[in-house]
């Protein structure tokens, strides 16, 4: 996601003067909803023009686009929402850890079968427990993890890129090789992350939940822990990227990818945008569709939500307000505009031109939204699981701590099944 720094809590409130001013000469009756939103690639940019139209056909609701780092979101957004302080309306990633913080909207909505035959797949990551038919937002796009790959290292090399169907260790073992002709100080590199980790590990066999329904390290987590782990030994992965940072904070692979350090990298299609600009014409990238394990071929899905919060004054206008985001011609323009996946069906279905994006970007747009085809029942599964960063935050760390030589592969399994366990019951308490 993107580099972000940690303002003081009150400073969110504070961003805006210019908005505030403005608001004061709202006549009093106005509702006022106030829209937490971070940006990979001008979401609130975005956001904001369609807000002003949302004004003009509803005079009596006044929108304001709180544009934050993503580091608040991620944060300084829960202890808000805890404390009972916080927006009518946030940009999240962390759906279902925040659940109890929602408001159903589902009485609000004009067509509510629209919402249901679009957005159906996605909905019950927003609700709280099996049974629940609230809605509390939706997806504002789709996002998918998945590689990219220095084709011109490729080229140079004169290797060719494995086809569509080939295993992580072809990668592997083709970027390899690459590296080597070419010079360049590593074959690969994942961002830092449990979740980008998390598809892999489904690819290799992991069932991620047991019978009942709990989380659970089984075999296939373990093969792809000492893979990853290896890769790291033998100098197959850049260190830097995970060794790079203490703890379970997250790093991407995107800064070492750009700056050819490494031949491919495993990140996802939020960073296309990014891509874009920073690597310009300096060589030749592609998407590629994620390599497969002995059980699958998945990447993990995920994205950002519009969720509406219990903390609002004005339920109604933010229901409203949703409702209009929600709209296909609406959620076509944010996505054509921002470079992103729609998480509508139905727009899904017929397509989206992406007029800002070069040929590179929409080719990769191509591929991460056919990457949809592939993606595992178990990787949904663990997107929409409330407790997903019980699992996901201590791979970070006792990965790190492995591939650093503090500990050994089976020490970090147990490590990590005793940290999630762990993490579940303070959640649940």
């Amino acid at each position: 996601m993107m580099h972000a720094f940690n303002f003081p809590t009150r400073a969110i409130w504070l961003s805006v003067v210019a908005a505030t001013a403005s608001v004061a000469a709202l006549p009093a009756s106005a509702a006022e909803v106030r829209v937490m939103c971070y940006q990979d690639g001008g979401e609130c940019d975005v956001t904001n023009d369609l807000a002003r139209r949302f004004e003009a056909n509803n005079p009596g609701t006044k929108i304001i686009v709180d544009v934050v780092p993503f580091k608040t979101i991620l944060e300084q957004l829960p202890v808000q929402l805890a404390a009972g302080e916080g927006p009518d309306i946030a940009r999240v990633t962390d759906l279902g850890g925040l659940t109890r913080f929602y408001l159903d909207i589902g009485p609000y909505l004009k067509d509510r079968k629209y919402w249901e035959a679009n957005f159906g797949s996605t909905l019950p990551w927003m609700r709280n427990k099996a049974g629940d038919k609230g809605i509390y937002g939706f997806m504002s796009q789709l996002t998918m993890t998945g590689p990219f790959v220095n084709k011109t290292l490729f080229e140079q090399a004169k290797i060719p890129l494995p086809g569509p169907k080939a295993t992580w260790d072809e990668w592997a073992d083709a970027a390899r090789k690459v590296a080597k002709a070419t010079q360049t100080p590593a074959a690969m590199a994942w961002d830092r992350s449990g979740h980008r980790f998390a598809g892999p590990a489904i690819s290799y066999g992991a069932k991620i939940f047991d019978a009942k329904g709990n989380l659970a390290l089984d075999e296939g987590y373990k093969t792809a822990v000492t893979k990853f782990v290896g890769w790291h030994k033998d100098g197959t992965m850049l260190k830097d990227v995970w060794g790079g940072s203490g703890g379970s904070s997250y790093a991407d692979a995107v800064g070492e990818f750009k700056n050819g350090r490494v031949v491919m990298i495993l990140s996802g299609s939020w960073q296309i945008n990014r891509m874009q600009k920073e690597i310009g014409n300096a060589f030749d990238w592609v998407a590629v569709p994620n390599p497969c394990g002995t059980s699958a071929c998945s990447g993990m899905p995920g994205g950002a939500g519009w969720v509406a919060l219990k903390t609002t004054k004005s339920p109604k206008e933010v229901g409203q307000f949703l409702d209009f985001m929600a709209q296909e011609a609406n959620v076509a323009e944010f996505v054509s505009r921002t470079n992103n996946i729609p998480a509508n069906t139905g727009l899904a279905k017929k397509g989206v031109p992406y007029p800002n994006a070069s040929p590179a970007a929409q080719a990769a747009l191509g591929v991460f939204t056919s990457g949809t085809a592939t993606v595992a029942p178990a990787a949904y599964a663990l997107q929409g699981y409330k407790y997903n960063r019980a699992l996901m935050l201590p791979t970070v760390t006792r990965l790190t701590q492995a591939i650093v030589g503090e500990i050994s592969v089976d020490e970090a399994i147990t490590k990590i099944g005793t940290d999630m366990t762990e993490a579940v019951k303070q959640a649940e308490k």
